[in-house]
């Protein structure tokens, strides 16, 4: 490992940019509850090619500074500035760099918004550092802030099992997905507290997936807890059935073969309702910018 000498950072000047995609989970259930508490879960992980973008800046004076974004995060909450000292601390380098957000995924609707923007972190600082950790050691980084990251560092859609580390790729359809978010910040951890979630659903397969027989665990208690996901929710199954939740919500997903298809419906949504239309991704855009730095 190269560790570089860097100057400290003075205005704020990268232009090389660093996607952190967002993720629906197509499918989630609970499996089993781990004796520290920890969750058994399997799920199915695929990208949106909607994204953040994140800038960055090495410097060599050991700070962290982070601009863009949502406001008023507390930096030990902050998981970009989470995922910069725990790759810094494992590496052992003494550098920093200025960071800059421009954020389009929506807070707290179970999109992986920021447990991609960990990742993203971690793998643009593996390369601007020049530190070549494998990616086995950058996945294992990430998986001490959330158990979604590692598929955000692995980059392609997969079949994920345990607290969602085990991860196996998958190829699956690219559909195209009209997302509604309600405007409610849903609390991962509360939703998993929650005591009338099930927490003992028989594991099943790909083919099951494949077959229609899944779903997502966490709706009841997610729709119990917030009426506006709930309404938004029998709204859409009203006019697409396979209407799903992604992660503990807010955000709801169809899919659709044709992107006419999810225009049409997107059309007679409430006025009110934040809505977007993406098409499914099995490779990250950050692999692509890997091979580009």
């Amino acid at each position: 490992m190269t560790q570089t000498s860097l100057p400290a950072a003075g205005p704020f000047t990268a232009s090389f940019a660093w996607p952190a995609p967002a993720k629906l989970n197509l499918f989630l259930h609970v499996t089993g509850r781990r004796a520290d508490g920890y969750h058994e879960l399997q799920t199915l992980f695929q990208f949106i090619d909607l994204h953040d973008t994140l800038y960055f800046v090495p410097r060599g004076d050991g700070e962290f500074t982070r601009s863009g974004g949502p406001a008023g995060v507390a930096d030990e909450d902050d998981l970009v500035l989470r995922a910069a000292h725990a790759i810094r601390r494992a590496s052992g380098v003494r550098l920093g760099a200025d960071i800059r957000i421009e954020k389009r995924i929506p807070l707290g609707g179970g999109l992986g918004g920021g447990s991609s923007n960990a990742a993203t972190t971690l793998i643009a600082l593996d390369r601007l550092w020049n530190l070549g950790l494998p990616n086995d050691e950058i996945a294992r980084i990430g998986l001490s802030l959330g158990a979604d990251v590692p598929v955000f560092v692995r980059g392609l859609a997969a079949w994920a099992e345990g607290v969602g580390e085990r991860l196996r790729p998958v190829v699956i359809d690219e559909p195209h997905y009209l997302v509604v978010t309600p405007p409610v910040a849903v609390s991962t951890a509360e939703i998993f507290q929650a005591p009338e979630l099930p927490r003992a659903h028989p594991p099943i397969t790909f083919d099951d997936f494949v077959a229609g027989r899944s779903g997502n665990d966490c709706e009841a208690a997610t729709c119990a807890r917030h009426p506006a996901v709930r309404d938004a929710l029998a709204w859409l199954r009203m006019r697409a059935p396979q209407t799903r939740m992604s992660g503990t919500g807010a955000s709801l997903f169809a899919a659709f073969a044709q992107r006419g298809d999810a225009e049409a419906l997107a059309r007679t949504l409430p006025r009110d309702w934040p809505h977007f239309i993406a098409q499914g991704r099995n490779r990250s855009p950050l692999l692509d910018a890997v091979a580009r730095s």
